[in-house]
């Protein structure tokens, strides 16, 4: 569909794969956030997407920033106001995208997610790992700041103070102290990784989609929403699923005790 970004559909499953393994999958200073866009776009207007599955060709999932483009930037010959909209009308727009698209994204990570590319795989619902994934915080180590939301993502990932730490030192971690943080919910090997992403995906897509997506919606308002807030919106999601023929065949469905069959 696009020079960065292929996307592949099996089924009820979409995949996602960022194509340009020679510069490790970087978000900046080419097509990706376009190329995201679209396909953010693409899924959320196709209502057999159930499940979404991001991972990174070749040995990163991706590198985050390019720093030719960031060169650019600190050359003196672009001015503040403009690298601002920049950021604006570029990787944030993905950010926002990405994070509120209401079908659930899993980031396969098969190798480094370093500065944005850890940030991206936040911005998914589930993280599963390679063991030869890394992942760092790394904007501090070349003098700039996470422009991409990062600073709002991570912590509620892995929580404030872990996030702090990765942010401040800018070091690497393994895919093993990923999982002891929550960052990743799975590491696995190399030739599991996908699979293991694709056997999670059917699992989601094998339930009812409006039910996966008010549920998904539900916890993204939770995130900065009161209590009460939360109950309100919920009793009107209900409403809606209690009237839905995939609601009327489940329960029909364990009335009879059999298996369901949902069309969404």
């Amino acid at each position: 569909m696009s020079a960065f970004l292929r996307y592949e559909q099996d089924d009820h499953v979409v995949t996602l794969t960022m194509d340009e393994p020679e510069r490790r999958n970087p978000l900046t200073g080419n097509s990706a956030v376009s190329d995201f866009i679209e396909a953010i776009k693409r899924i959320e207007n196709d209502p057999s997407v159930r499940a979404v599955i991001l991972t990174g060709a070749g040995s990163a999932f991706s590198s985050g920033g390019n720093i030719k483009d960031m060169e650019r930037q600190s050359s003196g010959d672009v001015s503040g106001i403009q690298i601002r909209q920049e950021y604006r009308q570029g990787i944030q727009r993905l950010a926002h995208a990405l994070f509120n698209l209401e079908v659930p994204v899993i980031a396969a990570v098969n190798g480094a997610a370093l500065g944005a590319g850890l940030d991206l795989a936040c911005m998914c619902d589930i993280r599963i790992a390679s063991v030869n994934a890394k992942f760092a915080e790394s904007f501090a180590k070349i003098g700039i700041v996470p422009g991409d939301g990062g600073a709002w993502l991570l912590q509620r990932t892995i929580g404030l103070s872990r996030a702090a730490e990765m942010t401040f030192t800018a070091q690497v971690i393994d895919a093993q102290l990923a999982l002891e943080w929550n960052l990743v919910s799975r590491v696995v090997p190399p030739e599991e990784l996908l699979p293991t992403a694709r056997n999670l995906a059917l699992k989601i897509a094998a339930n009812p989609p409006h039910a996966v997506r008010l549920a998904k919606r539900l916890m993204r308002e939770a995130i900065h929403a009161r209590l009460d807030t939360v109950l309100e919106l919920s009793a009107a999601y209900q409403a809606l699923s209690h009237q839905t023929v995939d609601h009327r065949e489940a329960v029909a469905a364990f009335l009879e005790k059999r298996e369901p069959v949902f069309k969404g």
